[in-house]
């Protein structure tokens, strides 16, 4: 069942969803298939506004409302996790950080690039002591005259193999020696000397998009290049990470929505016992949770999107989101499977691709049981 609040959602959802199923669809078994990005496909979203789909019109951006955003980043997963999980990093925390605490200067600089396409952007945090402990960050960065150095490597970084336009989590090293050094988040441009890209990663899951290391050796950047405020790195972090948990929230639903469909219809083709599988009160049963799941977790995201539209906070909500959808991504994939039998475990079915996908939305933009804990703050906090 499809929740459209308006017409103009109804549009975006029937919009985005012909262009997947006709330029995304008949290629996503062999790109899975190479762990390979899809240029040729992305050069094709670009001018449909897929990577400034917040972005104001001015800059070059569609100026879409969060529920409209949560609906492509769905539809686009429905079909590509991979290309789904491409436009929602870029997006999220991509863009969406530059325009936030970013001045004139950066944003006119920066964004119009970055919302046609031209630009692919990214978010590193995660280290090999630092992921889910964002305080564990090592990478540092030293003032140097006019500018900064940064040196450190970064790992897992979504988009990171094609990358242009990267947003760096670092200790800033003026406060070293202190009790708590300050972080910041500096833009780093692919062309700078010192940046270079590791191997991509060869993983279970979402394998179109070019997931790899990114190594920071004495690269200097402009001062201009300082996102926000000194010492604000952890406020933009965990911000970027609150819109981030929207679009992964989304992306989960996408995958969870299409191993549905893909059973439901399975179900009522495939005959045992002289009967299609559908006939089964098992089946059944495992269908309407799958339905139910579904709905719940779209429910939680759409409520998460109008929460930051709102312009108040939204953590509690995206949080909760993010872990209902990946849960349920991960229930109804491994029931897909199920109901297939044999063939669930085939690559031949498109099964088998959403349940690897499926594990890692539960991992990113903070594990499960990281929402758990922002949750809880949210609880323990609020007033009476």
């Amino acid at each position: 069942m499809d929740f459209n609040p308006c017409m103009k959602h109804q549009l975006v959802r029937k919009t985005v969803r012909e262009f997947a199923e006709s330029e995304i669809k008949p290629h996503v078994a062999q790109l899975d298939k190479e762990g390979r990005f899809p240029r040729e496909i992305v050069e094709k979203m670009g001018p449909l506004n897929y990577f400034g789909l917040q972005v104001p019109k001015s800059l070059g951006g569609a100026g879409l409302d969060s529920i409209s955003y949560a609906i492509t980043v769905e539809e686009l997963s429905r079909v590509s996790a991979s290309l789904g999980l491409c436009v929602t990093v870029h997006n999220s925390v991509g863009i969406y950080p530059i325009m936030t605490f970013g001045t004139r200067e950066q944003i006119e600089r920066l964004v119009p690039d970055m919302a046609s396409g031209r630009h692919i952007g990214a978010f590193c945090l995660t280290e090999a002591n630092a992921g889910s402990d964002a305080g564990g960050v090592e990478t540092t960065a030293r003032k140097v005259g006019g500018g900064y150095v940064l040196n450190g490597t970064k790992i897992f970084v979504t988009n990171g193999g094609v990358s242009d336009i990267v947003l760096v989590f670092a200790v800033d090293m003026v406060t070293e020696g202190s009790a708590k050094p300050g972080a910041n988040v500096f833009v780093v441009e692919k062309t700078r000397p010192g940046f270079s890209v590791g191997e991509i990663e060869d993983l279970c899951g979402m394998r179109a998009n070019p997931v790899s290391s990114l190594f920071f050796e004495d690269c200097e950047i402009p001062e201009t290049n300082l996102l926000g405020r000194p010492g604000q790195g952890l406020k933009i972090g965990l911000t970027a990470l609150d819109t981030g948990r929207i679009g992964i929230a989304a992306q989960a639903l996408g995958i969870a929505q299409a191993a549905f469909e893909d059973a439901l219809s399975y179900a009522k083709e495939r005959q045992q016992f002289n009967s299609p599988l559908s006939k089964f009160q098992t089946i059944q049963n495992y269908l309407a949770d799958m339905a139910t799941s579904i709905d719940a977790s779209r429910l939680l995201l759409y409520r998460a999107a109008a929460a930051k539209d709102s312009g108040g906070p939204f953590s509690a909500e995206a949080s909760m989101a993010k872990l209902h959808c990946s849960a349920t991504a991960k229930t109804v994939t491994d029931l897909a499977v199920q109901i297939h039998g044999g063939y669930g475990y085939s690559k031949e079915y498109d099964v088998e691709r959403y349940f690897r996908d499926a594990k890692v939305t539960q991992i990113y933009e903070g594990t499960s049981e990281i929402q758990k804990m922002v949750i809880a703050r949210h609880l323990l906090t609020r007033p009476s």
